[in-house]
């Protein structure tokens, strides 16, 4: 199945960023501001619009709700560790993922690393969910911003990390450290597990710090997603403080 982009805010976003689209479908019967703001983003990028009926755009999103707006990427490369690396603004901050197979809760992710300044996302290679379509719908948008790169394995990348000067602070489910207990205020990667299987014990032993979200009740866990809006919210309240507190803008 060709991939593809749906939704408005994603296809609009993906045209205001510059991303190479080979062509924009759009349902028939649609106006509005967001219409003709595609159409004339797209004017100006060079990149075919096509008017078609809602049936064409439902066989491409296979159920997705595409909101009468669909474009085919020409291409949505990863970026290497390095180029995030190089690029990141001081203090940097980069989320890792440790298989994270949902694509919305990708989605999701990106957007809060997006709001909170991340610098960009390390995920698995293999077994962990990728940029695919529902992914970047999920995101509305912030993928164009996150820049998001593939690791062979996660254990290898936070010592690396940790060799670049980063700490490395992994969310876990009855860790020894409150979350607002650990300065993040420095090089931070946040290190968020799977839906099922959390850190693992290979990624917890590179970890400098376990920390945990306290619940009340019976509830136990989070949706990973939600537990990554708390921690990279955490880090950015952190880092607002300190540079109050330093005059820093």
């Amino acid at each position: 199945m060709t991939e593809v982009l749906y939704g408005r805010h994603p296809v609009r976003e993906a045209l205001r960023a510059g991303r190479p689209l080979n062509k924009i479908l759009i349902a028939r019967g649609l106006g509005g501001p967001v219409l003709q703001e595609v159409k004339s983003l797209a004017a100006a990028r060079g990149v075919p619009v096509q008017l078609v009926e809602r049936r064409v755009l439902d066989r491409f999103a296979v159920g997705g709700a595409h909101q009468g707006y669909l474009a085919f990427p020409a291409a949505k490369e990863y970026v290497d560790e390095d180029d995030i690396l190089s690029k990141a603004k001081e203090p940097p901050l980069v989320v890792v993922l440790a298989h994270v197979t949902d694509p919305r809760n990708l989605g999701a992710i990106l957007r809060t690393a997006a709001a909170t300044g991340a610098d960009g996302v390390l995920i698995p290679a293999r077994r962990a969910a990728g940029l695919t379509a529902e992914a970047l719908k999920a995101a509305a948008g912030a993928a164009e911003y996150v820049p998001v790169a593939r690791v062979n394995n996660i254990s290898r990348a936070l010592r690396y990390l940790k060799e670049r000067g980063f700490w490395v602070v992994g969310a876990e489910a009855g860790a020894p450290e409150v979350l607002w207990n650990v300065e993040l205020k420095g090089p931070v990667a946040v290190v968020l597990g799977g839906e099922d299987s959390g850190l693992g014990r290979a990624v917890q032993k590179e970890c400098d710090f376990l920390i945990r979200i306290p619940m009340v009740g019976k509830m136990t866990s989070l949706n990973v997603s939600v537990a990554a809006a708390l921690v990279l919210y955490e880090v950015f309240r952190q880092r607002q403080e300190d540079d109050a507190r330093t005059g820093n803008r």
